[in-house]
């Protein structure tokens, strides 16, 4: 039997995806891994039988081993925040002189969209985006049966009046219902050209904008729920009147315009009622008496949930979402001339040194913990010793024999303060693309002439590197940290 993923269960993924993003009990973050594409043999988790993952990407891979296996290769990480995660829907750009397809509940492959000649609404170019980022969809496009595609649409849509009205004053048939407005900052950092991103949290945000529209489209309290009746055939005999719309809603109410022949020229809702999810207007009171040559067909066009604007996610089909994150020179670690050919999501981590507490800080480094600081506090004419304790690591990913690493420690917080002492450990083995250190205690002895309080030292480990270095990756054979201490040595 035939089966489907239907378009409401894409767009709930979607929902139950983002929910979970900002869910306050869960770390998302965006991640970076496997460092140096063209040289795959010296990375981490790859062989020698690799082709060059930047010229051959190879085929995805998707089994248990594997969701381990990229674990171990992310690098660095940034978290998915409210501000960085929103719902997407295709960009269809309002252009003068084009056909648009009206929303309708039941296209489908045996009813077709007019102009797109796609099944799927969301498929379908039903709404648009002007030029002042305002999103609206088509309530109506002047189609009928006898004028299947519609007119062509000649004043772009700029009002943000809550109930549709037409565009402007050509006469295009069209009527238009605004639904959003996408902000300045999401602009600046998700606008593109093939997608538009939805606000987050439609149905309880609290912006004024959006909780107008939604509150405006939930015909549970305004009754307003239908606001469309289609010709699909005008019939002949027929009345002036004001008629009920039936079905499984209540309150619908369609007024009926005739010309001279009886011919059905216009159905106005005047009353949009609720609760329908199917329905048909009776047109018994304004029907020819007797049998009926040339019968009307009208279709009552059923808006999603209570209303068009009440639930934007499953009017406009917002089954795909983007996450924005960047990684750059102000990220820690991050070496800004190294190429990746990893990218994914994960879920929340584990903290460095726990298997079971979840990392919540805003970005993460898989590379060695290589900063750490400690305070000072001594008397006038007194030494003390500043100790470093540096647990094993394995330097992965390193394909220049000429870079070189140490340890800067520095009076101050920051890695441009002045430097106290320094230790190197090494340089990358050429032969195989990576490094061992020893765990061990390196120390340096310094004096104080005048006493100092609370004095911050901190080290940082650098990278000596000429201009063909690249990246590198890090994996601690300890679940020790760098420690940094101080001990009062006595006078001098």
């Amino acid at each position: 039997m035939a089966a489907v993923v239907t378009d409401q269960f894409r767009i709930s993924n979607a929902g139950n995806f983002v929910d979970s993003v900002l869910d306050t009990d869960n770390s998302y973050y965006v991640f970076l891994g496997l460092p140096n594409p063209a040289n795959p043999a010296s990375g981490f988790g790859r062989t020698t039988t690799d082709s060059k993952w930047d010229e051959n990407i190879p085929d995805p891979t998707d089994n248990l081993q594997y969701s381990s296996h990229y674990r171990d290769t992310a690098m660095f990480g940034k978290k998915i925040t409210s501000a960085n995660i929103r719902r997407l829907i295709r960009k269809v750009s309002w252009t003068t002189n084009t056909r648009y397809d009206m929303y309708r509940h039941d296209y489908s492959s045996y009813n077709l969209a007019p102009n797109s000649q796609l099944s799927r609404l969301y498929d379908s170019n039903y709404y648009v985006i002007n030029s002042d980022y305002r999103v609206y969809v088509c309530i109506h496009n002047g189609s009928s049966g006898s004028n299947l595609k519609g007119n062509l649409s000649k004043d772009e849509p700029t009002f943000t009046d809550l109930e549709p009205s037409a565009a402007g004053t050509s006469g295009d048939g069209f009527v238009w219902k605004y639904l959003f407005t996408v902000p300045p900052s999401d602009i600046i950092k998700f606008d593109s050209t093939d997608y538009v991103v939805v606000p987050n949290d439609w149905a309880t945000s609290t912006d004024t904008q959006v909780q107008n529209v939604r509150e405006s489209g939930d015909s549970d309290i305004n009754l307003n729920q239908l606001k469309t009746v289609y010709i699909s055939n005008a019939g002949t005999g027929y009345q002036d009147g004001v008629v009920s719309i039936l079905g499984d809603g209540t309150g619908g109410k369609v007024s009926i315009v005739t010309d001279n022949t009886g011919a059905i020229t216009d159905a106005v809702i005047t009353a949009g009622g609720s609760g329908y999810t199917y329905a048909i207007v009776d047109l018994g009171s304004v029907q020819p008496s007797g049998s009926i040559a040339d019968p009307a067909e009208l279709i009552p066009i059923i808006p999603p949930s209570r209303g068009h604007g009440y639930n934007i996610y499953s009017e406009l089909g917002t089954d795909k979402v983007l996450v924005y994150a960047r990684f750059d020179d102000s990220t820690k670690d991050f070496p800004v001339d190294t190429k990746f050919s990893q990218v994914g999501i994960i879920r929340n981590p584990t903290t460095f040194s726990s298997t079971t507490t979840i990392f919540t800080g805003s970005e993460y480094s898989s590379a060695y913990d290589n900063v750490s600081d400690t305070r000072v506090t001594v008397g006038a004419n007194r030494l003390f010793r500043i100790t470093l304790t540096v647990p094993a690591v394995d330097f992965d990913g390193l394909d220049d024999a000429d870079s070189q690493y140490y340890f800067s420690l520095v009076q101050g917080p920051a890695s441009s303060d002045t430097q106290v002492a320094q230790w190197y450990f090494g340089s990358p083995e050429e032969s195989t693309g990576g490094m061992k250190v020893a765990g061990g205690d390196y120390s340096v002895l310094l004096q104080s002439s005048t006493g100092i309080t609370s004095q911050v030292y901190t080290v940082f480990m650098v990278r000596v590197a000429n201009t063909n270095s690249v990246g590198y990756q890090v994996y601690a054979s300890s679940t020790a940290k760098i420690q940094l201490t101080a001990e009062d040595c006595g006078s001098y």
